[in-house]
């Protein structure tokens, strides 16, 4: 008879589970266990009463030992894993064989384990381990959750494939993934995991796993309620809660949904509200969630509002570089202020802005990187809290080592001259901050993952080293432009080289495909349509000659305008309108009043050459025209970061284009030629006039118009600011106004007819090249709220809300929703600026590195379009391809 020297082992850890349902594993375990009990109170009643050799702790040499069940292990690396050796001597029962068992336990590699006494022979004893291994994972298949958030579940889980499913991985399992979720507001979530056992040829136990997820619907608030609060009311408390709100049908930009981690920082929330109003002891006594029976949830919180404080003495200690005057600048709090814990610790220092006034950016501004800042209370008599504001200063510190690593295209001079940061500079926060700012700026790096990594601090001798970490971003872009404008389909391909490198142009080896890295800007684009074809290119270095910041630029363009047939609804290429331009420009960052300031300058030319082309505005239908004209700019620009998706900062430019003024010295009586003009104007309206009066009349305004125009004589002022501002984290205002102006220097030379601005739709239909403005205004046609000869003024207003879907490398994705209005006016006896064309509506853009920015906008117009007899537009929709508003 065989002795069962151990039963098998239940342990709540460890066990296998194989297509059952967790009760009746529970219960054929309690069966099994106790028919195991029953067989060994058996087995030693039958011992004792035959009187054999096996008696109670007698010691045996082991004779051998052999393993028996269902493993992959082999034989020897079991026994020799137990601890159990041949001629080892051993007490039965004793701590050796229960040693073994708690060996083989610990490996966690087996769900049972069971050793038998088989043989004695005299002083030998011969024992048999039987055991089956714990099943491995084989495959895994989870459902209820998308598919970008199945690795995460595996990772956190460890539910890789092989790994040894256990009744303690099932269960653990069951429990991150409902706790998971409920902290993400599903507080319905249930979790079910099934194990299927593999049947087939090989030895090794394996299961598969079915994870099955229930989230249900996240589950709205109906009402918070708070108790205890005499001072701040519900409502005021409701709304300190930044993201925990209950339901109201009008609030669009807030959900009423429950989220664990939000509703924990807006408890926090609810305690700085008190602080901010004196009540320094406020706090949270309990929370509780109840469920409703329309399966919503009820919050209720209880508050110890604390007595309200004021500020006392407040005394710095250990200032020696700043004097108290100075910190009570930074500091703002005077004594008899309402305590304002939340204030007092901003102005100590504001961790929710990197570029903040407050004390410890005084110091770390100026070389103080070791410097610590701390506020005591050293008194709170009578509810007046004085403080001590502690400062241990420290050395200044130095940058020693300035080291940039992740730039594989862009070379490095080109990063090393936009950073703020040298070797042997005393240490400046803010001159870390701009760095990453104009490298950000750059284009040529992923803007949401620049970081500078501060490293070998050394506050004994004053050092550290820092590290800008970069990601290269596609620079280069292919240019696919398309829209309907100036009455036909737009079609643009262009070739836009944001990295270029010029000198490496002869270089073969260079070519990656192209020479890149020195942060030039090379293009070439082609755009057409039934009316028109433009060709152009244009080359600009932002740091000439290499050691300042100056820009220099140059373009060249030729456009072939053909004439709109009213008849055939054709182009007529027989009557065509030539232009060719070349453009030379510098633009200067300068120092004062900062040195976010740029001024450009320019000088340009084009040449108008018109075959047989009449309109409205060229009565000269055969002749010419010549532009040389200076355009000087003042621009601003401190937007940051990331110049897809600006989070805060602002970007202005004000910009003058001006003509030489010919009629003050070209001998030519501008106020003749008018009069003659309005003459013969009244002979062509005349109705009495002859036919052949008529044409002659016309065929001299022509000529009079080719004089007036043949070297063009204006100025061109214009004004466009956009700022921005973060709500909340992620959500974006940017208010926008932009104005523009064309006149004359003598009244009677008169307007010029190009130059002009033509405002509605998409902005796309800047294919002229003769110095015309297509101004986008949303909600309406391309072009049509100007006159068909285009306005010499124009306003337009916009504000839009921008919110980030995702803001990754290869793809930047922001949607947001506009009120704009705006207008176009002939001359300022027209001019209203509250008289404006109004939209709205909402969008969406796409910045892929390597075709730029992509969207499309769904605008409602809610006026009449000029010449139009409706009440309003209504809907209109914009592709927006290579533009951005």
């Amino acid at each position: 008879m065989n002795l069962l020297l151990n039963i098998k082992k239940e342990n709540d850890d460890l066990g296998k589970q194989v297509n059952n349902s967790a009760k009746g594993l529970h219960l054929y375990t309690f069966t099994k266990a106790c028919l195991l009990v029953l067989v060994i109170l058996f087995c030693f009643n039958n011992l004792r009463a035959q009187d054999t050799a096996s008696t109670d702790g007698k010691k045996y040499i082991l004779g051998d030992i052999t393993v028996s069940g269902n493993t992959s292990f082999n034989d020897q690396t079991i026994v020799s894993y137990s601890g159990l050796r041949k001629g080892q001597e051993i007490t039965i029962p004793g701590e050796d064989i229960a040693n073994a068992i708690k060996k083989l336990w610990g490996s966690n590699l087996f769900s049972d384990i069971e050793v038998y006494l088989t043989k004695v022979e005299g002083d030998t004893a011969y024992l048999q381990i039987q055991l089956y291994d714990l099943p491995q994972l084989n495959e895994l298949k989870i459902n209820g959750v998308k598919k970008g958030k199945k690795e995460g579940i595996i990772k956190d889980n460890k539910l890789n494939k092989g790994v040894k499913v256990t009744e303690n991985l099932i269960k653990t399992t069951e429990n991150f993934l409902e706790t998971k979720f409920k902290k993400e507001g599903y507080l319905n979530t249930k979790v079910f995991i099934n194990t299927i056992e593999v049947k087939d040829s090989l030895k090794t136990s394996r299961v598969n796993m079915v994870v099955n997820i229930d989230k249900g619907e996240k589950v709205k608030i109906k009402d918070i309620v708070f108790s205890g609060n005499t001072v701040l009311s519900d409502k005021k408390l409701r709304k300190a809660m930044k993201s925990t709100k209950k339901i109201n049908r009008l609030r669009l930009l807030k959900r009423s949904k429950f989220t664990d981690s939000a509703y924990q920082a807006d408890l926090g929330h609810v305690v700085d509200k008190y602080k901010e109003n004196g009540y320094r002891d406020a706090r949270i006594i309990s929370d509780s969630l109840i469920i409703n029976n329309d399966k919503t949830i009820s919050l209720q919180i209880n508050v110890n509002e604390g007595e309200q404080y004021t500020f006392g003495d407040i005394d710095f200690i250990g200032n020696t570089v700043y004097n108290d005057q100075i910190l009570n600048r930074i500091l703002r709090i005077k004594k008899g202020d309402t305590y304002n814990g939340v204030l007092l610790e901003k102005r100590i220092a504001d961790p929710s802005k990197p570029d903040a006034t407050d004390i410890t950016n005084l110091y770390q501004n100026n070389g103080y990187l070791f410097s610590t800042i701390s506020t005591v209370e050293v008194s709170a008599e009578n509810n007046v809290i004085d403080l001590e504001i502690r400062i241990i200063e420290g050395k200044p510190a130095y940058f020693n080592n300035v080291s940039v690593s992740g730039n594989d295209k862009t070379n490095d001079h080109v990063i090393y001259r936009e950073i703020r940061t040298r070797p042997g500079q005393l240490y400046s926060k803010a001159q870390v901050v701009r760095t990453i700012r104009e490298l950000g700026q750059l284009g040529f790096f992923d803007a949401q993952e620049l970081t500078p990594d501060i490293q070998n601090p050394n506050p004994n001798e004053g050092t550290v080293d820092i590290e800008y970490q970069v990601k290269e971003a596609g620079s280069s872009q292919i240019e696919l432009q398309g829209g309907y404008g100036g009455g036909g389909f737009i079609g643009t391909l262009g070739l836009s080289f944001n990295n270029f490198a010029i000198k490496d142009i002869f270089n073969k080896k260079a070519y990656k495909p192209i020479p890149m890295g020195d942060g030039q800007k090379l293009a070439l684009r082609l755009q057409a349509s039934r009316f028109f074809q433009t060709y152009s290119f244009s080359f600009s270095e932002p740091w000439l000659g290499g050691k300042r910041p100056v820009q220099f630029s140059a373009s060249i363009s030729h456009t072939k305008q053909f004439l709109y047939d009213f008849i055939t609804r054709r182009a007529d290429k027989s009557r065509r309108f030539n232009i060719t331009g070349l453009t030379l420009g510098l633009a200067k960052r300068l120092s004062v009043p900062d040195d976010y300031f740029t001024l450009s300058q320019a000088i340009s030319f084009q040449h108008y050459d018109l075959q047989n082309y009449n309109t409205g505005l060229f009565t000269f239908g055969d002749g010419s025209s010549k532009n040389l004209s200076y355009t000087v700019g003042l621009s601003r620009n401190d937007t940051r970061i990331d110049p897809i998706f600006p989070t805060g900062g602002s970007n202005f430019a004000v910009t003058a284009k001006l003509s030489i003024p010919y009629s003050l010295f070209n001998d030519v009586d501008y106020a003749a030629l008018k009069s003659e003009r309005d003459d013969n104007e009244a002979i062509i309206s005349d109705p009495t006039s002859t036919s052949a009066e008529r044409t002659a009349a016309s065929t001299r305004i022509g000529e009079i118009d080719q004089e007036r125009f043949d070297w063009l004589e204006f100025y061109k002022v214009s004004f466009k600011g956009d700022w921005y501002t973060q709500i909340v984290k992620n959500l974006v205002l940017r208010p926008s106004i932009e104005f523009g102006f064309l006149g004359a220097y003598n009244n009677d030379r008169g307007i010029i007819p190009f130059e002009r601005y033509f405002l509605g739709g998409d902005g796309l239909g800047t294919f002229s090249l003769d110095g015309r403005e297509a101004v986008a205004l949303r909600g309406y046609p391309n072009q049509s709220l100007s006159d068909q000869d285009g306005g010499t003024i124009y306003n337009k207003f916009s504000l839009e809300l921008r919110y980030p879907i995702t803001l990754g490398a290869s793809a930047k994705i922001y949607g947001l929703t506009f009120l704009e209005g705006g207008a176009s006016y002939n001359s300022f006896r027209d001019y209203n600026p509250f008289n404006i064309k109004r939209s709205a509506g909402l969008g969406v853009r796409i910045f892929m590195p390597a075709f730029g920015l992509l969207g499309i906008d769904f605008g409602h117009g809610f006026d009449t379009i000029p010449g139009d007899t409706g009440t309003k537009h209504g809907w209109e929709t914009h592709f927006i391809i290579g533009q951005q508003f």
